[in-house]
């Protein structure tokens, strides 16, 4: 599922945040920790130049916890990394960002000196309601749906860190076609700008393979089929989603599922691995050189027969 969904104030912080990055020390990265990767803005990784990052693989309390070990080992081999699991089971422990921050930047702690660190993320991550946790009090509106923040602002944090918070924001194409549809099934996009139906099959056809038992349980289900739209249609059966002429309301069992699934409601859920990363870019890489090469071969036929054309005039 291609996605191109980047509202005019996207832009705008991009071209803002640019402007102001040279000025900060650390960056905090706010990641969906049921999809560390397809919520992983790769405009961060090229706006950041090289500085300190803290991975916040938030949402922890939905994901899969063996997965959030193993993507925080993953993002820590690279230097001048650090990445830290949070979710409302681990509130407590937000104030190790603070000590994270110190820790990157050692040379700007002192009395008269301060840390200025950029916390960014992509729609509806959580990072608002991260920032209140570690302001200790609501400093950032929250919501249910991206792009609630949609203006930069400064927040005064202990231990002598100023908080640079962004709006969240998508990068303008999202050319993994699995990124996009584990975005719409965690919700970082609007509903309007996915098919529900479409999204259902990609997360059934994901769960019937990595969280089986899961999907049993939940649905009241002895035997699982082999196909996503067969799963949705037997769940739609039991939940009782009948439409006229007895038929299977596919549309209303696929909302159910997403909905359970955003909400942890089925379990605790990550949607992808560092090998399924690793697997995917390889093959964004190739698309990629496939398109480009598409373009150059265009551009050379146009050249070919201007050069004919010019021949011909002659």
């Amino acid at each position: 599922m291609a996605i191109q969904w980047f509202p005019g104030h996207m832009n705008k912080a991009r071209n803002e945040i640019k402007e102001i990055m040279p000025q900060m020390d650390v960056i905090i990265e706010v990641l969906d920790a049921r999809i560390p990767y397809s919520s992983e803005n790769p405009m961060v990784t090229t706006l950041r130049e090289g500085k300190p990052v803290i991975k916040i693989l938030n949402k922890a309390d939905l994901a899969d916890p063996k997965m959030t070990q193993t993507w925080k080992d993953y993002f820590e081999q690279e230097s001048g990394v650090k990445a830290i699991a949070f979710g409302h089971d681990k509130a407590a422990e937000v104030h190790r960002i603070n000590e994270l921050c110190k820790k990157l930047v050692p040379h700007k702690v002192g009395a008269d000196k301060q840390i200025k660190a950029m916390i960014m993320g992509i729609p509806n991550v959580g990072k608002s309601t991260l920032i209140n946790v570690l302001a200790g009090r609501i400093v950032a509106k929250t919501g249910n749906e991206p792009a609630v923040t949609k203006a930069q602002q400064r927040i005064k944090l202990e231990d002598g860190i100023m908080l640079y918070d962004t709006p969240g924001m998508l990068w303008p194409k999202v050319e993994n076609e699995n990124s996009g549809y584990r975005l719409g099934a965690t919700g970082a996009i609007r509903d309007t700008a996915l098919e529900y139906e479409d999204v259902a099959s990609y997360t059934a056809e994901y769960l019937l393979h990595a969280y089986p038992e899961l999907l049993k349980a939940r649905y009241k289900i002895d035997e699982l089929p082999e196909s996503d739209w067969e799963f949705v249609e037997m769940a739609g059966k039991k939940r009782g989603c009948i439409r006229g002429g007895n038929q299977i309301d596919t549309y209303k069992m696929s909302e159910i599922l997403i909905n359970e699934l955003r909400d942890g409601i089925i379990g605790r859920i990550t949607m992808e691995t560092p090998a399924m990363r690793e697997e995917e870019e390889i093959m964004v890489a190739g698309l990629r050189a496939a398109a480009e090469a598409k373009k150059a071969a265009k551009e050379e036929e146009k050249k070919q027969r201007r050069a004919r054309a010019r021949k011909n005039r002659r």
